[in-house]
Protein backbone atom coordinates (compact mmCIF):
# COMPACT_ATOMS: atom_id res chain seq x y z
CA UNK A 1 0.00 0.00 0.00
CA UNK A 2 1.21 3.50 -0.98
CA UNK A 3 2.28 5.79 1.40
CA UNK A 4 -0.68 8.26 0.04
CA UNK A 5 -2.87 5.49 0.56
CA UNK A 6 -2.01 5.21 4.28
CA UNK A 7 -2.47 8.81 5.28
CA UNK A 8 -5.65 8.89 3.41
CA UNK A 9 -6.97 6.23 5.82
CA UNK A 10 -5.82 8.05 9.03
CA UNK A 11 -6.89 11.06 7.87
CA UNK A 12 -10.31 9.38 7.25
CA UNK A 13 -10.35 7.41 10.59
CA UNK A 14 -10.05 10.54 12.18
CA UNK A 15 -12.94 12.16 10.10
CA UNK A 16 -15.18 8.90 10.66
CA UNK A 17 -14.90 9.34 14.86
CA UNK A 18 -15.09 12.68 14.75
CA UNK A 19 -18.01 13.08 13.50
CA UNK A 20 -21.30 12.48 15.16
CA UNK A 21 -22.87 9.21 14.88
CA UNK A 22 -26.01 10.44 13.69
CA UNK A 23 -24.34 11.98 10.66
CA UNK A 24 -22.25 9.36 9.23
CA UNK A 25 -22.71 9.25 5.77
CA UNK A 26 -20.75 5.35 4.40
CA UNK A 27 -22.51 6.11 0.60
CA UNK A 28 -19.63 8.37 -0.96
CA UNK A 29 -17.84 7.44 -4.09
CA UNK A 30 -14.80 9.71 -3.21
CA UNK A 31 -14.11 7.38 -0.16
CA UNK A 32 -14.30 4.60 -2.90
CA UNK A 33 -11.83 5.94 -5.07
CA UNK A 34 -9.65 6.70 -2.27
CA UNK A 35 -9.94 3.20 -0.74
CA UNK A 36 -10.63 5.36 2.91
CA UNK A 37 -14.69 4.34 3.49
CA UNK A 38 -13.46 1.22 6.06
CA UNK A 39 -13.21 3.34 8.96
CA UNK A 40 -16.45 4.55 8.33
CA UNK A 41 -18.03 0.50 8.72
CA UNK A 42 -15.45 -0.07 11.21
CA UNK A 43 -17.23 3.02 13.37
CA UNK A 44 -20.72 1.62 12.55
CA UNK A 45 -20.68 -2.44 12.70
CA UNK A 46 -19.17 -1.74 16.57
CA UNK A 47 -22.07 1.25 17.06
CA UNK A 48 -24.73 1.85 15.04
CA UNK A 49 -25.02 -1.42 12.81
CA UNK A 50 -28.48 -0.28 11.57
CA UNK A 51 -28.23 3.21 10.80
CA UNK A 52 -30.00 6.03 9.21
CA UNK A 53 -28.65 8.40 7.44
CA UNK A 54 -30.81 11.65 6.74
CA UNK A 55 -29.44 13.28 4.35
CA UNK A 56 -27.57 11.85 0.93
CA UNK A 57 -28.00 13.36 -2.54
CA UNK A 58 -29.67 10.17 -3.30
CA UNK A 59 -32.54 10.84 -0.24
CA UNK A 60 -32.32 9.41 3.54
CA UNK A 61 -31.34 5.29 3.58
CA UNK A 62 -30.64 2.56 5.97
CA UNK A 63 -27.30 1.47 6.00
CA UNK A 64 -27.07 -2.23 7.23
CA UNK A 65 -23.16 -3.33 7.83
CA UNK A 66 -22.65 -6.88 9.95
CA UNK A 67 -22.54 -10.10 8.16
CA UNK A 68 -25.58 -11.55 9.80
CA UNK A 69 -28.15 -8.99 9.20
CA UNK A 70 -27.34 -8.25 5.86
CA UNK A 71 -27.87 -11.81 5.78
CA UNK A 72 -31.44 -11.52 7.39
CA UNK A 73 -32.31 -8.91 4.55
CA UNK A 74 -30.69 -10.68 1.45
CA UNK A 75 -32.99 -13.82 2.17
CA UNK A 76 -36.57 -11.94 3.13
CA UNK A 77 -37.50 -10.43 -0.18
CA UNK A 78 -41.41 -10.80 1.56
CA UNK A 79 -40.46 -7.99 3.21
CA UNK A 80 -37.27 -6.30 1.57
CA UNK A 81 -38.30 -5.73 -2.35
CA UNK A 82 -35.72 -5.59 -5.41
CA UNK A 83 -38.72 -4.43 -7.42
CA UNK A 84 -37.25 -1.69 -10.09
CA UNK A 85 -40.20 0.40 -9.75
CA UNK A 86 -40.01 0.93 -5.84
CA UNK A 87 -36.21 1.87 -6.45
CA UNK A 88 -34.58 -1.04 -7.64
CA UNK A 89 -30.92 -2.70 -6.37
CA UNK A 90 -28.88 0.26 -5.90
CA UNK A 91 -28.64 3.35 -3.53
CA UNK A 92 -29.44 5.73 -6.77
CA UNK A 93 -32.16 4.13 -8.31
CA UNK A 94 -35.63 5.70 -7.89
CA UNK A 95 -34.24 9.47 -9.02
CA UNK A 96 -37.46 11.23 -10.75
CA UNK A 97 -35.04 11.92 -13.28
CA UNK A 98 -34.34 8.13 -13.90
CA UNK A 99 -36.44 5.66 -16.12
CA UNK A 100 -36.70 2.63 -14.42
CA UNK A 101 -35.06 -0.25 -16.27
CA UNK A 102 -36.61 -3.90 -15.51
CA UNK A 103 -34.18 -6.64 -15.28
CA UNK A 104 -34.76 -9.82 -13.01
CA UNK A 105 -32.62 -9.34 -10.41
CA UNK A 106 -34.42 -6.01 -10.11
CA UNK A 107 -37.80 -8.17 -9.39
CA UNK A 108 -39.38 -10.42 -6.75
CA UNK A 109 -41.02 -13.48 -7.13
CA UNK A 110 -42.48 -15.05 -8.96
CA UNK A 111 -41.55 -13.13 -12.00
CA UNK A 112 -37.89 -13.14 -11.15
CA UNK A 113 -37.68 -16.44 -10.64
CA UNK A 114 -38.78 -17.90 -14.29
CA UNK A 115 -36.44 -15.48 -15.80
CA UNK A 116 -33.34 -16.16 -14.20
CA UNK A 117 -34.25 -19.87 -14.64
CA UNK A 118 -34.52 -18.84 -18.19
CA UNK A 119 -30.80 -17.92 -18.45
CA UNK A 120 -29.10 -20.36 -15.70
CA UNK A 121 -28.47 -22.90 -18.15
CA UNK A 122 -25.05 -21.04 -19.41
CA UNK A 123 -23.50 -21.19 -16.69
CA UNK A 124 -24.98 -24.66 -15.68
CA UNK A 125 -21.80 -26.90 -14.25
CA UNK A 126 -22.25 -28.92 -17.70
CA UNK A 127 -21.48 -25.38 -19.60
CA UNK A 128 -18.55 -24.19 -17.46
CA UNK A 129 -16.88 -27.59 -17.88
CA UNK A 130 -17.35 -27.32 -21.58
CA UNK A 131 -16.20 -23.59 -21.31
CA UNK A 132 -13.12 -24.13 -19.39
CA UNK A 133 -10.91 -25.22 -22.37
CA UNK A 134 -11.55 -22.14 -24.28
CA UNK A 135 -11.17 -19.65 -21.09
CA UNK A 136 -7.83 -21.41 -20.82
CA UNK A 137 -6.86 -21.23 -24.33
CA UNK A 138 -7.99 -17.41 -24.31
CA UNK A 139 -6.09 -16.66 -20.58
CA UNK A 140 -2.20 -18.47 -21.82
CA UNK A 141 -2.89 -16.30 -24.85
CA UNK A 142 -3.24 -13.04 -23.48
CA UNK A 143 -0.75 -13.67 -21.05
CA UNK A 144 1.96 -14.50 -23.90
CA UNK A 145 1.52 -11.14 -25.28
CA UNK A 146 2.11 -9.78 -22.29
CA UNK A 147 5.58 -7.22 -22.45
CA UNK A 148 8.10 -8.19 -20.30
CA UNK A 149 10.31 -5.87 -18.33
CA UNK A 150 7.87 -3.21 -19.34
CA UNK A 151 5.20 -1.28 -17.09
CA UNK A 152 1.84 -1.82 -18.70
CA UNK A 153 -1.80 -1.63 -17.45
CA UNK A 154 -3.12 -4.63 -16.00
CA UNK A 155 -6.54 -3.95 -15.97
CA UNK A 156 -6.52 -3.25 -19.69
CA UNK A 157 -4.78 -5.98 -20.89
CA UNK A 158 -5.85 -8.63 -19.47
CA UNK A 159 -8.47 -8.24 -16.94
CA UNK A 160 -10.92 -6.65 -19.71
CA UNK A 161 -9.78 -8.79 -22.45
CA UNK A 162 -10.92 -12.18 -20.06
CA UNK A 163 -13.52 -10.82 -18.93
CA UNK A 164 -14.98 -9.24 -22.47
CA UNK A 165 -14.08 -12.87 -24.39
CA UNK A 166 -15.62 -15.06 -22.34
CA UNK A 167 -18.95 -12.06 -22.14
CA UNK A 168 -19.10 -12.06 -26.09
CA UNK A 169 -19.10 -15.73 -25.91
CA UNK A 170 -21.55 -16.39 -23.63
CA UNK A 171 -23.94 -13.72 -25.76
CA UNK A 172 -22.46 -15.60 -28.94
CA UNK A 173 -21.61 -11.81 -30.76
CA UNK A 174 -18.35 -11.60 -32.43
CA UNK A 175 -14.96 -11.58 -30.66
CA UNK A 176 -13.82 -7.80 -32.14
CA UNK A 177 -17.10 -6.39 -30.48
CA UNK A 178 -15.94 -7.56 -27.00
CA UNK A 179 -14.33 -3.84 -26.31
CA UNK A 180 -17.49 -2.38 -27.02
CA UNK A 181 -19.12 -4.78 -24.35
CA UNK A 182 -16.81 -3.96 -22.07
CA UNK A 183 -17.16 0.20 -22.80
CA UNK A 184 -21.13 -0.11 -22.68
CA UNK A 185 -20.40 -2.36 -19.08
CA UNK A 186 -18.46 0.88 -17.43
CA UNK A 187 -21.22 3.33 -19.26
CA UNK A 188 -23.71 1.70 -17.32
CA UNK A 189 -22.27 2.40 -14.08
CA UNK A 190 -20.03 5.64 -14.92
CA UNK A 191 -20.92 8.53 -12.41
CA UNK A 192 -21.18 11.77 -15.26
CA UNK A 193 -17.77 13.92 -15.21
CA UNK A 194 -15.87 11.21 -13.68
CA UNK A 195 -13.87 10.96 -17.14
CA UNK A 196 -15.89 8.18 -18.80
CA UNK A 197 -19.22 10.32 -19.47
CA UNK A 198 -19.51 14.31 -19.47
CA UNK A 199 -23.97 14.06 -18.70
CA UNK A 200 -27.02 11.84 -17.91
CA UNK A 201 -27.79 13.00 -21.96
CA UNK A 202 -24.76 11.33 -23.21
CA UNK A 203 -24.94 8.32 -21.43
CA UNK A 204 -28.58 7.90 -22.84
CA UNK A 205 -27.28 8.45 -26.30
CA UNK A 206 -24.78 5.38 -25.76
CA UNK A 207 -27.08 3.47 -24.55
CA UNK A 208 -29.34 3.96 -28.21
CA UNK A 209 -26.56 2.47 -29.63
CA UNK A 210 -26.17 -0.21 -26.94
CA UNK A 211 -29.75 -1.29 -27.03
CA UNK A 212 -29.84 -1.36 -30.95
CA UNK A 213 -26.21 -3.57 -31.19
CA UNK A 214 -28.70 -6.21 -28.64
CA UNK A 215 -32.42 -5.68 -30.59
CA UNK A 216 -30.52 -6.76 -33.68
CA UNK A 217 -28.92 -10.04 -32.12
CA UNK A 218 -32.60 -10.71 -30.62
CA UNK A 219 -33.71 -9.95 -34.18
CA UNK A 220 -31.56 -12.71 -35.34
CA UNK A 221 -31.99 -15.26 -32.83
CA UNK A 222 -35.81 -15.26 -32.53
CA UNK A 223 -35.71 -16.15 -36.09
CA UNK A 224 -33.44 -18.96 -35.98
CA UNK A 225 -33.28 -22.37 -34.05
CA UNK A 226 -32.85 -22.10 -30.76
CA UNK A 227 -29.65 -22.45 -29.56
CA UNK A 228 -27.43 -22.42 -26.09
CA UNK A 229 -26.27 -18.70 -25.60
CA UNK A 230 -28.08 -16.08 -23.33
CA UNK A 231 -29.62 -14.19 -26.69
CA UNK A 232 -31.60 -17.26 -27.66
CA UNK A 233 -32.39 -18.17 -24.57
CA UNK A 234 -33.67 -14.69 -23.88
CA UNK A 235 -35.43 -15.01 -27.24
CA UNK A 236 -36.93 -18.45 -27.20
CA UNK A 237 -37.56 -18.86 -23.24
CA UNK A 238 -41.46 -19.52 -22.74
CA UNK A 239 -41.13 -16.59 -19.53
CA UNK A 240 -39.07 -14.26 -21.67
CA UNK A 241 -39.79 -14.80 -25.54
CA UNK A 242 -42.23 -12.25 -25.32
CA UNK A 243 -40.99 -9.50 -23.26
CA UNK A 244 -40.96 -5.64 -23.52
CA UNK A 245 -37.96 -4.67 -25.67
CA UNK A 246 -37.13 -2.38 -22.65
CA UNK A 247 -37.09 -5.39 -20.11
CA UNK A 248 -35.18 -7.56 -22.91
CA UNK A 249 -32.31 -4.72 -22.77
CA UNK A 250 -32.79 -4.39 -18.37
CA UNK A 251 -31.26 -7.75 -18.74
CA UNK A 252 -28.94 -7.43 -21.48
CA UNK A 253 -27.68 -4.94 -18.91
CA UNK A 254 -27.28 -7.27 -16.04
CA UNK A 255 -26.11 -9.92 -17.82
CA UNK A 256 -23.27 -7.30 -19.53
CA UNK A 257 -22.40 -5.38 -15.42
CA UNK A 258 -22.54 -8.86 -13.85
CA UNK A 259 -20.56 -10.72 -16.23
CA UNK A 260 -18.00 -8.14 -16.50
CA UNK A 261 -17.26 -5.70 -13.57
CA UNK A 262 -17.47 -8.31 -11.03
CA UNK A 263 -14.53 -10.96 -12.75
CA UNK A 264 -12.47 -8.15 -13.96
CA UNK A 265 -12.31 -6.24 -10.93
CA UNK A 266 -11.76 -9.21 -8.58
CA UNK A 267 -8.74 -10.37 -11.44
CA UNK A 268 -7.26 -7.08 -10.82
CA UNK A 269 -7.58 -7.32 -7.06
CA UNK A 270 -5.89 -10.62 -6.91
CA UNK A 271 -2.97 -8.87 -8.50
CA UNK A 272 -3.16 -6.28 -6.15
CA UNK A 273 -4.13 -8.24 -2.90
CA UNK A 274 -0.92 -10.32 -3.23
CA UNK A 275 1.31 -7.79 -3.88
CA UNK A 276 0.26 -5.65 -0.62
CA UNK A 277 0.81 -9.13 0.92
CA UNK A 278 3.88 -10.90 -0.45
CA UNK A 279 4.09 -13.88 2.56
CA UNK A 280 0.65 -15.18 1.04
CA UNK A 281 2.37 -14.74 -2.76
CA UNK A 282 5.49 -16.19 -1.32
CA UNK A 283 2.76 -18.93 0.06
CA UNK A 284 1.02 -19.22 -3.53
CA UNK A 285 4.09 -19.85 -5.32
CA UNK A 286 4.99 -22.59 -3.38
CA UNK A 287 1.91 -24.17 -3.77
CA UNK A 288 -0.50 -23.63 -6.49
CA UNK A 289 -3.05 -25.88 -4.85
CA UNK A 290 -4.09 -23.47 -2.73
CA UNK A 291 -5.11 -21.38 -6.09
CA UNK A 292 -9.24 -22.28 -5.12
CA UNK A 293 -8.76 -21.13 -1.73
CA UNK A 294 -7.32 -17.85 -2.77
CA UNK A 295 -9.76 -17.14 -5.43
CA UNK A 296 -12.37 -17.26 -2.65
CA UNK A 297 -10.45 -15.26 -0.36
CA UNK A 298 -10.01 -12.69 -3.26
CA UNK A 299 -13.59 -12.45 -3.51
CA UNK A 300 -14.15 -11.63 -0.10
CA UNK A 301 -11.39 -9.18 0.24
CA UNK A 302 -12.44 -7.39 -2.85
CA UNK A 303 -16.12 -7.69 -2.31
CA UNK A 304 -16.56 -6.04 -6.31
CA UNK A 305 -19.89 -4.83 -5.62
CA UNK A 306 -20.14 -2.83 -2.32
CA UNK A 307 -23.53 -3.04 -1.65
CA UNK A 308 -27.13 -4.26 -2.59
CA UNK A 309 -30.11 -1.95 -2.30
CA UNK A 310 -33.78 -3.24 -0.91
CA UNK A 311 -36.76 -1.11 -0.45
CA UNK A 312 -38.98 -1.88 3.02
CA UNK A 313 -42.60 -3.03 1.45
CA UNK A 314 -43.68 -2.87 5.36
CA UNK A 315 -42.17 -2.03 8.79
CA UNK A 316 -39.86 -4.42 10.04
CA UNK A 317 -38.01 -4.40 13.29
CA UNK A 318 -33.93 -5.47 12.29
CA UNK A 319 -31.33 -4.98 15.42
CA UNK A 320 -33.70 -2.97 17.58
CA UNK A 321 -34.71 -0.36 14.71
CA UNK A 322 -37.90 -0.11 12.89
CA UNK A 323 -37.45 0.42 9.10
CA UNK A 324 -40.83 1.61 7.80
CA UNK A 325 -42.49 1.15 4.45
CA UNK A 326 -40.84 2.67 1.62
CA UNK A 327 -37.72 3.33 3.24
CA UNK A 328 -34.40 2.27 1.65
CA UNK A 329 -32.44 0.08 2.71
CA UNK A 330 -28.38 -0.95 1.55
CA UNK A 331 -26.74 -3.59 2.44
CA UNK A 332 -22.93 -2.97 2.93
CA UNK A 333 -21.47 -6.17 1.37
CA UNK A 334 -18.34 -4.48 1.39
CA UNK A 335 -18.66 -3.87 5.70
CA UNK A 336 -20.45 -7.72 5.87
CA UNK A 337 -17.06 -8.89 4.44
CA UNK A 338 -15.14 -7.79 7.21
CA UNK A 339 -17.25 -8.44 10.19
CA UNK A 340 -15.06 -9.29 12.93
CA UNK A 341 -17.79 -11.62 14.81
CA UNK A 342 -18.44 -14.30 11.66
CA UNK A 343 -14.88 -13.52 9.93
CA UNK A 344 -11.25 -14.20 11.93
CA UNK A 345 -9.19 -11.08 11.59
CA UNK A 346 -11.22 -10.13 8.80
CA UNK A 347 -8.61 -7.10 7.59
CA UNK A 348 -6.01 -9.61 6.41
CA UNK A 349 -5.46 -11.36 3.43
CA UNK A 350 -4.78 -15.37 4.18
CA UNK A 351 -5.26 -17.20 1.38
CA UNK A 352 -5.25 -20.28 3.07
CA UNK A 353 -8.71 -19.25 5.40
CA UNK A 354 -9.92 -22.55 7.25
CA UNK A 355 -13.44 -21.50 5.65
CA UNK A 356 -12.75 -19.09 2.52
CA UNK A 357 -15.96 -19.24 1.11
CA UNK A 358 -17.46 -17.58 4.14
CA UNK A 359 -18.11 -14.22 2.43
CA UNK A 360 -20.71 -11.94 1.22
CA UNK A 361 -19.40 -10.84 -2.07
CA UNK A 362 -22.18 -12.82 -4.06
CA UNK A 363 -25.30 -12.14 -2.17
CA UNK A 364 -27.69 -14.67 -0.31
CA UNK A 365 -31.19 -16.01 -1.28
CA UNK A 366 -33.22 -15.82 -4.12
CA UNK A 367 -30.56 -13.13 -5.45
CA UNK A 368 -27.94 -14.92 -5.66
CA UNK A 369 -25.48 -14.38 -8.41
CA UNK A 370 -26.57 -16.74 -10.88
CA UNK A 371 -22.58 -16.59 -12.21
CA UNK A 372 -20.95 -16.56 -9.60
CA UNK A 373 -19.25 -20.37 -10.32
CA UNK A 374 -17.87 -18.74 -13.71
CA UNK A 375 -16.09 -16.08 -11.72
CA UNK A 376 -14.75 -18.60 -10.00
CA UNK A 377 -13.78 -20.67 -12.77
CA UNK A 378 -11.92 -17.28 -14.63
CA UNK A 379 -9.91 -16.61 -11.51
CA UNK A 380 -9.25 -20.12 -10.92
CA UNK A 381 -7.94 -20.78 -14.73
CA UNK A 382 -5.88 -17.39 -14.94
CA UNK A 383 -4.17 -17.72 -12.02
CA UNK A 384 -2.97 -21.40 -12.97
CA UNK A 385 -1.81 -20.25 -15.89
CA UNK A 386 -0.06 -16.86 -14.84
CA UNK A 387 1.88 -19.08 -12.14
CA UNK A 388 3.30 -21.48 -15.12
CA UNK A 389 4.68 -18.16 -16.88
CA UNK A 390 5.35 -15.81 -14.25
CA UNK A 391 7.52 -15.91 -10.87
CA UNK A 392 6.21 -12.51 -10.67
CA UNK A 393 3.90 -9.76 -11.03
CA UNK A 394 5.16 -6.42 -9.98
CA UNK A 395 1.91 -3.31 -9.43
CA UNK A 396 4.34 -0.59 -9.63
CA UNK A 397 2.13 1.87 -7.70
CA UNK A 398 -1.09 3.05 -6.33
CA UNK A 399 -3.87 1.74 -8.56
CA UNK A 400 -7.20 4.32 -10.45
CA UNK A 401 -9.90 2.88 -8.40
CA UNK A 402 -13.44 3.26 -9.92
CA UNK A 403 -15.38 6.72 -8.77
CA UNK A 404 -18.86 4.83 -7.04
CA UNK A 405 -20.50 3.33 -4.36
CA UNK A 406 -22.07 0.50 -6.04
CA UNK A 407 -18.70 -0.95 -8.39
CA UNK A 408 -15.81 -1.78 -6.41
CA UNK A 409 -13.15 -1.61 -8.74
CA UNK A 410 -9.86 -0.54 -10.86
CA UNK A 411 -9.41 1.44 -13.90
CA UNK A 412 -5.90 1.47 -14.01
CA UNK A 413 -3.71 -0.97 -12.45
CA UNK A 414 0.22 -0.17 -13.35
CA UNK A 415 2.38 -3.62 -13.20
CA UNK A 416 5.38 -4.69 -14.54
CA UNK A 417 6.66 -8.45 -15.26
CA UNK A 418 10.03 -9.20 -14.39
CA UNK A 419 11.05 -12.20 -16.17
CA UNK A 420 9.13 -15.36 -17.18
CA UNK A 421 9.28 -18.71 -15.78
Amino acid sequence: MADGNLANLAQAREEAYATPLADLNPAQPALFQADAMWPIFDRLRAEDPIHYTREHEFGPYWSITKYNDIMAVDTNHQQFSSDFMKGGITIAGGQADMDPLPMFIAMDPPKHDVQRKTVSPAVSPMNLHTMEPLIRERAAAILDSLPIGEEFDWVDLVSKELTGMTLATLFDMPQEDRRQLVYWSDVVTAAPGQGLIDTIEQKMQIFVEYHAYFTKLWNERVNAPPQGDLISMLAHGEATRNMEPREFFGNIVLLTVGGNDTTRNTISGSILALNQNPDQYAKLRANPGLIPSMVSETIRWQTPLAHMRRTAVEDVEIGGKTIRAGEKVVMWYVSGNRDEEVIDNPNAYIIDRERPRTHISFGFGIHRCVGNRLAELQLKVIWEEILKRFPTIEVTGEPKRVYSTFVKGYERMNVVIPTRT
